[in-house]
């Protein structure tokens, strides 16, 4: 389970501290950025006993040392599970957002001390703040892209940490992501119905589309690719509420919503494609410009679509861009530190987990 030593010292600081379980075995940890508290480096056992040596330093230099003992909860019975979508075999784009999905909701009432137990560490520093965009999905980002090259590990450290309505989480969980080392950017415009393609913030190639039709317009706002399928099948025929359904073998597809909508090859709309839109909801594009795509970008690579009739849904995926940097803030259930600081934590353990996907609808 979870748990931190509090390391209040009024006037001086904290030199060490030190924690042994039953056995006298020690156990690793460190504290953290702010000198509040002291985390161990991996969690607790269930119903164990350990105890914990402070030594403090005063303003005249006076050595003082603390000891505490206590017993951990016992195993709870009913847990909240947390999807970490980072990997540390994977290059990630520019926009890739830390993500975390709870299997249950997570009140308004217990997301401060659940972000207290997420860990971030940049490298190069960089700063960044969570946002929660719904009860079940928690995002870290920074004002800016990543940059290039960039080194993100992260701890959720939610083992035995109150999730609300009597849940505790089940599991700590970790990652390492890397940021690619060249920036793409894709911006698609519904005026002209074009996709610019931008490397390093410089146009290298310039694509025809086309995007949702009336009935089923596409999302304006900034996304990023969350998945990438070379092969795939589009089935609607299972949505009672869908009046155009089909089933389409899909190739090159790049998933930018939970509700559907992909960029992906649409050999059959190309005599459209730059003229009008006839799509789903996704932006259809030929199949040597979809191929092209594909080769090129990432999981996290953003991509911006302009003046459609709807605009993206918060949680519709990945949507930690979709809002400037002030609204976003709002989404933080801690006070925001004036330097926006990303950095210190502990040691990141145990191993990351995704959450299931969606099934496409566009």
């Amino acid at each position: 389970m979870s748990a931190e030593i509090g390391t209040k010292v009024s006037g001086g600081e904290v030199k060490s501290v030190t924690m042994t379980d039953s056995a006298g075995g020690k156990v690793a940890g460190s504290m953290r950025a702010d000198g509040s508290s002291w985390v161990p480096a991996k969690p607790l056992k269930y119903g164990k006993k350990y105890s914990a040596t402070v030594v403090a330093v005063g303003p005249d230099g006076t050595t003082m040392e603390k000891k505490t003992s206590f017993t951990t909860m016992g195993k709870p019975g009913k847990t909240t599970g947390a999807g970490l979508y980072l990997f540390s075999d994977r290059t990630y784009g520019v926009a890739m957002p830390v993500v975390i999905e709870f299997t249950k909701p997570v009140p308004v009432s217990a997301r401060a001390a659940v972000e207290r137990r997420l860990f971030v560490k940049v490298e190069p520093p960089q700063p960044g703040i969570w946002h929660w965009s719904s009860s079940l999905q928690v995002m870290y980002r920074g004002p800016q892209y990543w940059q290039t090259g960039t080194k993100i590990t992260v701890r959720a450290a939610l083992e035995g940490v109150p999730m609300g309505d009597g849940r505790y989480g089940d599991a700590d969980r970790s990652g390492v992501g890397n940021i690619a080392k060249e920036k793409i950017e894709l911006i698609v415009d519904n005026a002209n119905k074009r996709m610019q393609v931008f490397k390093n913030d410089t146009v290298v190639k310039t694509i025809p589309v086309s995007l949702g039709k009336t009935k089923t317009p596409s999302s304006s706002g900034t996304m990023v690719i969350m998945d990438k399928q070379r092969k795939t099948v589009f089935d609607t025929t299972d949505d009672p509420g869908n009046v155009d359904r089909y089933v389409v073998n899909i190739e090159y597809a790049q998933r930018l919503t939970w509700g559907g909508e992909y960029i992906h090859a649409a050999p059959w709309s190309v005599q459209h494609q730059g003229v009008r839109n006839v799509s789903h909801g996704c932006v259809n594009v030929s199949t040597a410009n979809a191929v092209y795509l594909f080769n090129l970008t990432s999981i996290g690579t953003p991509v911006t679509v302009k003046g459609t009739e709807r605009k993206i849904k918060p949680a519709n995926g990945w949507t930690a861009w979709s809002v400037g940097w002030e609204d976003y803030m709002k989404g933080s259930a801690l006070p925001i530190p004036p330097e926006l600081a990303a950095l210190g934590s502990p040691d990141p353990s145990a191993s990351a987990q995704p959450s299931p996907s969606v099934s496409p609808t566009a």
